[in-house]
């Protein structure tokens, strides 16, 4: 008989695997399960699990993380809902690595926020999972090398084809990241800089993931209708899975905007039909109806934001380009259901204006929404919450077999200099909002 170091008693097993739940005891041992069953070894510890569920931890397969550790290793808000391991590098934005004279102000502005004096001590993928290592988190955390990050690194933030020495540029950066431990290559091609690729560079740049038996995940080009449109930027992720081998991971799958609700069954269907035909494509989803993005990426138009942010700031001065950009900009409000559907939910020049609605701040303002959007991005980037979904949708993506629970939010802390701002609940609750209200409450899934 074992002196085991835990013995979780009378629990209801879920193990994963699909199997049918059953009772057990679980003993622990140098952090490992070494018996499930009927458990008649002793403990240093027990915990009585009678009426509870066990289960294994959870994986978050898309999550922006990439810092958090880096300034608080003991961020708990996914630890606390039940996920202990998170892929982090996700929709092209591996902001940590690998870092160069382009690509560094976007690590300081994501970075400095929380910790104005942290400097990196690293420059490549390599250094920066050594870094991780070193400083240690509260579960286990894995890394993608974002395709935005390393064509920034490569040719700033130009919106041109790469010539044929910086594609292979581009691919090299890729594979030594690959081969250094990052799981897969994520691209955004929503947002710039990936957003001026064409399909050529991303089958490309996403072949040393396929030859190496990694992750593509992809924040596809649309997810409304703007750009190529929701079904092509759809096709165009699984034609990538055709064209490399690659397995497609498509990232927080949805149907944004009054033209696409009640239609997110279409690109699961999309998804069912690519691979019957061979293709390995799968995708992940959170369970709200409320998107998060920053102020540039929720509401300005792709070509406002070429050159950078002093670039748009130079076309707001501007009047009638300014009129030009408000006018998308009201595009882009009423695709969230209302101005009433924008929450700020971060915005460090004034932090009594989160948690507040586009709609409340206008008023304030004494001016139109849009306006009001065009004046808080003038002061500084920060983060809205969007009301772009439907229940419907939510619904009817959730409950396919290969769509996985995936929060694409952040660890984060309720103290410290990761509490700031009002967040999407997604970073603190979306594995607890899954179990409740998905399963226990309405039984969609099992």
């Amino acid at each position: 008989m074992l002196l085991l170091d835990l013995i979780i008693r009378n629990g209801t097993v879920i193990d994963g695997t699909g199997s049918p739940k059953f009772k057990a005891d679980i003993g622990i041992q140098d952090d490992l399960v070494i018996r499930i069953g009927e458990v008649t070894d002793s403990a240093s510890s027990e915990i009585n699990a009678s009426g509870s569920i066990v289960t294994p931890g959870f994986i978050d397969l898309h999550t922006h993380s990439d810092n958090s550790f880096l300034i608080d290793p003991l961020a708990d808000s996914k630890l606390t809902q039940g996920v202990t391991f998170e892929l982090m590098g996700n929709c092209g934005m591996s902001f940590c690595a690998p870092l160069n004279s382009e690509t560094i102000d976007d690590f300081n502005n994501r970075t400095n926020k929380y910790d104005p004096d942290y400097k990196p001590g690293w420059a490549t993928m390599d250094g920066y999972l050594s870094a991780l290592e070193n400083t240690g988190s509260t579960i286990n955390i894995a890394a993608q090398v974002g395709h935005g990050t390393v064509r920034r690194s490569v040719m700033g933030m130009e919106p041109r084809m790469p010539t044929p020495e910086q594609l292979d540029r581009m691919k090299g950066l890729i594979a030594d990241s690959l081969d250094a431990g990052a799981l897969g290559m994520s691209t955004g091609l929503w947002y710039a800089p990936g957003s001026y690729s064409l399909a050529d560079e991303v089958i490309a740049v996403t072949q040393p993931a396929a030859d190496r038996g990694k992750l593509y995940s992809s924040h596809i080009r649309s997810e409304a209708d703007d750009l190529s449109g929701l079904f092509p930027a759809h096709a165009e992720a699984i034609e990538i899975g055709r064209r490399t081998g690659a397995r497609i991971q498509i990232s927080h799958v949805k149907a944004v905007g009054p033209q696409f609700w009640g239609r997110g069954h279409e690109l699961v269907e999309g998804m069912e039909r690519a691979r019957n035909e061979g293709i390995d494509v799968a995708g992940d989803q959170y369970p709200y109806e409320w998107s998060s993005t920053g102020f540039s990426g929720a509401m300005f138009p792709r070509w406002a934001l070429v050159g950078g942010r002093q670039a748009t700031l130079d076309r707001l001065a501007d009047d009638d380009t300014r009129s030009r950009i408000r006018s998308d900009v009201t595009y882009y409000i009423n695709r969230n259901h209302s101005a009433e559907g924008c929450v700020v939910a971060s915005f460090p020049p004034d932090q009594g204006l989160e948690g507040r609605d586009l709609q409340d701040i206008a008023d304030e303002m004494n001016c139109q929404p849009e306006e009001a959007a065009l004046r808080l991005y003038e002061q500084s980037e920060g983060n809205y919450v969007l009301h772009s979904m439907e229940a419907e949708d939510v619904d009817s993506i959730i409950t396919w077999p290969l769509m996985a629970v995936a929060s694409d939010g952040s660890s984060l802390r309720d103290q410290g200099p990761l509490s700031s701002g009002k967040p999407h609940p997604r970073s603190y609750a979306t594995n607890s909002v899954v179990i409740e209200d998905f399963v226990v409450k309405r039984n969609l899934l099992t």
